[in-house]
């Protein structure tokens, strides 16, 4: 039976318990007061064999830039194949055999050979990092090199597998396919969004989310969720009370290549970036949807721009979006085609390289995150890693994952949003200086506490 951590409690909220110990190998730098979630510290490896399916990461070649669960999907299989080599090589801690498996439409289950799979993860990676890649040619080698699943769509016998993705949950067959014989299936859910929130989905998005929902809760052995928010959210999706496990493990962050640097470092380069900055800017990253509340940010750069003079460019402030544009967002994108005062103060980038992202986020004043609701929220993560302070909506997920560093305002406060935009333009701004000195202490979860827990959920379900 499964617990949340007492902050995350709801009035009928099921709970699952949390260990005590934090892995060793978190990183230097972030802060561990600032996260509320317990981790706990891996045993033995799992002993059955490992199947990941990497459906949604193979369809998704076509997109120059990741979202985050491409990135999740990713750091699965990275992780995964390094657990494989470990058994390959003999190692000590190694003894599981690792398998990748994806659904190519019509033709139905498919094995992926490791040296397919590893060259293709390459190739994703320098094409995300802006770097040269060729990840279509080495997706085309990875179709031609699978094979027909033994069996059809059976999963193996006693076998773990792990959908990193909500691909294919709809297909309640598929997963229960996937569980296969005396199986184990286990299933990581970003958030519950579309249900919880239709009003922000794709048409039918709500209903086919529900479906993937219920079909989950069905057939899953236990889930991986990126928040106890987000677990939260899970049950109270359940008609029965879920006998499965859920096990909380927030995703790692990398730092981008380019600002890969020591913490103490990066906030030193950050602070040069905007010192050298004569016009002040501000970033907000996502996808272009109105979940993310871009209408509002917009709105606010209209009124800048009638507050500041076009004969006056540097005391403006300017706001940088990056995301590609996604649905049911006519509004928005009128104000960002047609509106001259919206084109003369924002800047729009659809796609960027890791290296150039890391570098933009380190010289903004701050970054922009009035989104009205949120599974995990990875660019607070990333902002606060590298120095830069964030004005957020004050959401739970927010609160468990980075404390009291962002500034909390209501994403329906257009007033105390342009206020506080205002303010953040000075540099020296007092508020601003002292959420950047307090976030010198911050930890920033790791992959290595993240897969420490999938290890742990791993062990339950060996028994």
């Amino acid at each position: 039976m499964a617990t949340l951590p007492h902050a995350a409690r709801g009035a009928n909220a099921k709970v699952w318990p949390g260990g005590e110990a934090e892995p060793e190998s978190a990183p230097e730098c972030g802060s561990a007061g600032a996260r509320l979630l317990p981790f706990r510290q891996p045993g033995r490896p799992s002993q059955r064999d490992v199947v990941i399916d990497l459906s949604r990461l193979v369809g998704r070649v076509r997109h120059p830039t990741p979202s985050g669960i491409d990135r999740v999907e990713h750091a699965y299989a990275r992780h995964f194949l390094s657990q494989y080599r470990t058994a390959a090589s003999g190692a000590a801690g190694g003894g599981r055999t690792v398998r990748f498996v994806a659904r190519f439409g019509v033709f139905g289950a498919r094995e992926l050979p490791l040296p397919a799979v590893e060259r293709f993860l390459d190739a994703l990676e320098r094409g995300w990092s802006g770097a040269d890649g060729d990840s279509k040619r080495d997706w085309l080698r990875l179709i031609a090199t699978s094979r027909r699943v033994r069996g059809g769509e059976r999963g193996s016998a006693g076998a773990i597998t792990i959908i990193p993705s909500h691909q294919n949950w709809h297909r309640q067959r598929w997963l229960e396919a996937r569980r296969g014989a005396q199986g184990r299936l286990v299933l990581f859910l970003h958030d519950t969004i579309p249900s919880d929130y239709p009003e922000y989905a794709r048409a039918g998005g709500a209903q086919r989310h529900l479906q993937r929902l219920g079909n989950a809760l069905a057939v899953a052995d236990g889930f991986i969720v990126n928040s106890a928010a987000t677990g939260a959210a899970l049950l109270r999706h359940a008609d029965h009370p879920y006998r499965g496990r859920v096990t909380v493990a927030p995703i790692g962050f990398d730092v981008p290549a380019a600002a890969a640097l020591p913490c103490a470092e990066a906030a030193d380069r950050a602070a040069d970036a905007r010192r050298d900055d004569e016009r002040p800017y501000f970033v907000a990253l996502g996808t272009i949807e109105p979940r993310k509340n871009h209408l509002l940010l917009l709105h606010i750069w209209r009124r800048l721009s009638e507050l500041m003079p076009e004969t006056s460019p540097e005391t403006a402030p300017r706001l940088v979006l990056v995301g590609r544009r996604g649905w049911e967002n006519e509004n928005i994108i009128d104000l960002l085609d047609r509106s001259p005062g919206v084109r003369r103060l924002v800047t729009e980038h659809n796609a960027l390289g890791d290296g150039e992202l890391g570098g933009l986020i380190a010289g903004a004043r701050a970054l922009l995150m009035p989104s009205f609701a949120e599974g995990f929220g990875m660019p607070v993560i990333e902002a606060l890693t590298l120095g830069v302070p964030v004005i957020a909506a004050d959401l739970p997920v927010y609160r468990e994952t980075a404390g009291d560093l962002p500034r909390y305002l209501d994403p329906l406060d257009g007033t105390g949003w342009l206020a506080a935009i205002l303010e953040y333009s000075d540099t020296n701004a007092p508020d601003r200086q002292a959420r950047i000195a307090r976030a010198k202490g911050w930890r920033a979860p790791s992959w290595a506490g993240h897969f420490a827990q999938v290890e742990h959920l791993l062990e339950e379900l060996d028994a």
